[in-house]
């Protein structure tokens, strides 16, 4: 007999929430944390293909080691909260453990690398909460930490490196609590020296990013001050710094530049340099978190840099900076991002090798991607990337059928997945689809019952029940294959409502039929107008999709209205079962006591209470029905398990519950 294989079909995660957790690599895969694994996602194929596990607790950065000639990466760096920095590197088309750095005394929140002389020597620079950025070399043999740089009680909150212009030495940029940008250099006795400071910004630097271009280097910093600045670091012959703006010999007015010098060590000479202000570019409206350079690509055989620069920013856009082609002034040239919703801001932002794709990761964990149209007239869209929770999965269930997945998490949402069966491409990809429930508690328990119903439980006394809108069904119908005609014609899908909204400060969705669709229009205008205006419902509008829907759709336009609240447990819920022949619900909550460690039997048909089981002393902590129905096990905290039967099926409802069944329970 053939031994099984067991293959994965499909990872739902979202980024850590950190800002520099995600980075996109010249071959096209992009890599991010979630939880204490890296994430190896391909867009293009749109699966994770991969989990690197290692880290004991959450990643905090993770950076692709580029290589010079542009070609794909065969080593990525990553640091945690268990203080580790870890290297992994390809071996036979697979990405291994490598190297470990030890040394920090506290989460590792940022990192970034080059190589040095070989492939096979990798420079790397870690900023952690113990206030310290260190220097490391990892070879094939071991991981050595050159130099440590101590900041008292200050933090270093980004570090990226670089080489000097025309030389091989390492220059190291970090951006502080101090509102600054301190610029190290490599020294020849492999030490960090300090060579100057950067001043401008008024509140803690964010993030920082060296790009070359035309033998100088740029250099990007982003601040909580809203601002982003670019200084130009070049190779300085005879003249000395300019003290202020003024005008050179041919009558143009500079910026002033400070001047470092560099002893170098393999030619035994000294360099000058100059660094200056070369912008200020104001636009975002909160804080900037992420700023990252279009990545630079070979053109003619040679190495070019585009002069774009994308930035993420706390009020919900990504803006693309570049500068005009007559007056070289730095304009914004694309924004994106979201309008209105319950998300809060972008935490760090991306760019695809070709420039064509750019992705954000939200402060809730959720990626955003856009894409530029090549064929029309260049906009750009939101595209189908990966999702799942940013916080531990409870509970899951699947469809009846077999055809979607649900599961409710502690980041208080029920979300469901799906096939996504393409025309272009025989293999189908699993998708988030619907947010059936947006909620304000950590959700703990949820049972299907029937097609597209279903009952949760959260931290609150309350079970509600949920059934799937009529937007939901025609836009599962288009993505998973099924016919449309098919599905709105079962039992299950007769009078539906067309969506739901979440009211003003409320946790219950309601549900919007087709007469709301138009009136709720004619009302826009004047719920604009109100004082109120901060509190308005997320209201719902239908959509046609026939791909998976992005984050704010997912947030806004696909909730289920809720249909049912069940009321009868004195804590918050715990477990949820529902039986195949779609009749009963068990919900059980937390309990210390006896009295309140009753499970509680529900009609499927009139929701009410059928019968409390009372056996246990202790928290039920779950429970199944036989497939066929007649039995119910329940398993609790007091050690002990019980079975229950069914005594009469054949009577259908029960109109008793006292007659609904006996127990017949075994204790170990």
């Amino acid at each position: 007999m053939a031994a099984a294989v067991i293959q994965t079909c499909h990872v739902a995660c979202s980024a850590n929430r950190t800002p520099h957790v995600v980075s996109w690599s010249r071959g096209g895969t992009i890599a991010f944390g979630t939880c204490n694994s890296v994430a190896l996602y391909d867009p293009q194929e749109r699966r994770v293909v991969c989990t690197l596990n290692g880290h004991t607790l959450r990643v905090n950065a993770v950076r692709w080691v580029h290589r010079e000639d542009c070609a794909p990466e065969s080593h990525l760096i990553s640091g945690g909260s268990d203080c580790r920095l870890l290297v992994w590197a390809a071996q036979n088309g697979k990405f291994v453990q490598w190297m470990e750095c030890k040394g920090h005394t506290g989460p590792v929140c940022a990192v970034d690398a080059r190589y040095t002389h070989t492939d096979a020597h990798i420079l790397v620079a870690s900023a952690a909460s113990d206030s310290t950025v260190r220097l490391w070399l990892c070879d094939a043999k071991q991981a050595e930490c050159l130099h440590t740089l101590s900041f008292g009680s200050g933090f270093m909150m980004d570090v990226s490196l670089a080489l000097l212009p025309g030389t091989k030495v390492p220059v190291l940029a970090c951006g502080g609590d101090d509102s600054r940008v301190h610029l190290y250099v490599q020294s020849c006795e492999q030490k960090l020296q300090r060579v100057m400071t950067l001043q401008g910004h008024e509140d803690w630097v964010r993030g920082v990013a060296w790009a070359s271009v035309g033998g100088d280097l740029l250099l990007a910093s982003c601040s909580q001050d809203c601002l982003i600045r670019v200084w130009r670091l070049c190779a300085k012959s005879g003249k000395g710094a300019r003290n202020a703006a003024e005008e050179d010999d041919d009558g143009v007015i500079k910026m002033k530049e400070d001047i470092f010098q560099v002893q170098e060590e393999e030619r035994d000479v000294s360099s000058v340099f100059a660094v200056s202000l070369e912008t200020i570019l104001a636009g975002h409206e909160n804080r900037v978190y992420g700023v990252h350079w279009q990545p630079p690509s070979y053109t003619g055989g040679q190495l070019q840099q585009p002069l774009r620069l994308l930035s993420a920013s706390m009020d919900k856009t990504m803006i693309l900076w570049a500068p005009e082609e007559g007056s070289g002034v730095w304009v914004e040239q694309v924004r994106v991002g979201e309008v209105g919703g319950n998300t809060l801001g972008f935490y760090g932002c991306q760019m695809s090798p070709d420039g064509a794709q750019i992705l954000a990761h939200a402060f809730h964990g959720a990626l955003h991607l856009w894409c530029k149209d090549q064929k029309e007239d260049g906009e750009w869209r939101p595209g189908v990337v990966i999702s799942g929770h940013f916080n531990a999965v409870q509970d899951l269930s699947w469809d009846p059928e077999g055809e979607f997945i649900l599961s409710v998490g502690s980041d208080q949402t029920t979300r469901l997945f799906t096939p996504w069966r393409r025309r272009d491409s025989k293999q189908a990809t699993w998708h988030e689809i619907s947010r059936p429930q947006i909620h304000g508690y950590d959700m703990q328990c949820l049972a299907m019952v029937g097609r597209f119903r279903f009952v949760s439980g959260a931290d609150e006394k309350v079970l509600r029940v949920f059934q799937a809108p009529r937007n939901f069904v025609e836009n599962f119908a288009n993505i998973s294959g099924r016919s449309k005609e098919e599905l709105l014609a079962s039992s299950d899908c007769v009078g539906l409502p067309e969506g739901a909204s979440t009211p003003a400060l409320g946790l219950s969705n309601k549900a919007v039929f087709q007469g709301d669709l138009s009136s709720g229009a004619r009302g826009d205008q004047q719920q604009l107008n109100s004082v109120s205006e901060q509190y308005q419902e997320s209201y719902f509008q239908p959509i046609n999709m026939n791909e998976p829907p992005p984050e704010d759709h997912l947030l806004q336009n696909t909730l289920w209205p809720e249909v049912q609240k069940l009321y009868g447990h004195g804590f918050e819920m715990y477990c949820l079962a529902s039986d195949s022949a779609r009749t009963a619900v068990a919900s059980a909550c937390k309990a210390s006591k006896a009295e309140h460690a009753s499970v509680l039997l529900w009609s499927a048909t009139t929701w009410r209470q059928l019968q409390a089981l009372a056996c246990h002393a202790l928290t039920v902590t779950q429970m199944a029905f036989s497939p066929d129905s007649l039995l119910l096990l329940a398993v609790s905290r007091d050690r002990t398990w019980s079975l229950w039967r069914r005594r009469d099926l054949a009577s259908g409802a029960h109109p008793h519950p006292h007659r609904r069944a006996h127990t017949h329970h075994l204790v170990m």
